[in-house]
């Protein structure tokens, strides 16, 4: 008897698992209609909240970012991206790239994290493509990894897009202290507003 009990536990065990590892994937969509030449160019990184255990220990010190976004060089495939942001570390101002590749519908994506070494899929869900859009990464590898990101075309979104931020972050499960607006810097913005 003690076998049959055993065996339930253990799948009853997976099955949460299996729950726990799945919504992030469930809970994202796409912006109907994706626009890809529409989506590139400059973009702020103006809002994040994330489960990362490196973001948490990092938010109060993390500032905004600048992220532009192109078309990949010839050869790498149709639809890739190339995505270059420009971020201040250690107070120097860091360069890094990476390529963005179709991986579902149109405003879906995977990339390979260099630091991490795993893959990381990001689906643009909403987007005005003037004013802002709203990003959902998930780690397939990172032990349940996912974060939101807020990009804005200003340094400075309004108060409404910020909400609406807010509330797309809470809808994926994060709570308010998990959500950052990081700090514009003028060391490496400069002259990108």
């Amino acid at each position: 008897m003690a076998a049959p009990r055993t065996l339930w536990m253990a799948l009853v065990l997976l099955g949460a698992l299996g729950v726990l590892q799945t919504p992030a994937r469930a809970q994202a969509s796409v912006q109907p209609n994706f626009r890809q030449d529409q989506f590139l160019g400059r973009w702020f990184t103006a809002g994040l909240a994330s489960n990362a255990s490196w973001f948490r220990e990092k938010k109060a010190a993390l500032s905004m970012c600048s992220a532009v976004v192109a078309p990949a060089p010839p050869g790498e495939g149709d639809g890739v991206l190339n995505v270059t942001t420009t971020f201040l570390r250690r107070d120097q101002c860091e360069t890094r790239s990476l390529l963005l590749r179709p991986a579902g519908p149109p405003g879906c994506y995977s990339y390979t994290s260099l630091y991490w070494g795993s893959t990381q899929d990001v689906w643009v869900e909403e987007t005005d493509y003037g004013e802002y859009a709203l990003l959902y990464t998930v780690g397939t590898g990172d032990r349940g990894f996912h974060m939101a990101t807020l990009y804005s075309r200003t340094q400075t979104p309004r108060a409404a897009v910020r909400e609406k931020f807010t509330t797309f972050a809470e809808a994926k499960g994060f709570a308010e202290e998990d959500v950052v607006f990081p700090p514009r810097t003028d060391k490496c913005l400069e002259g990108h507003q």
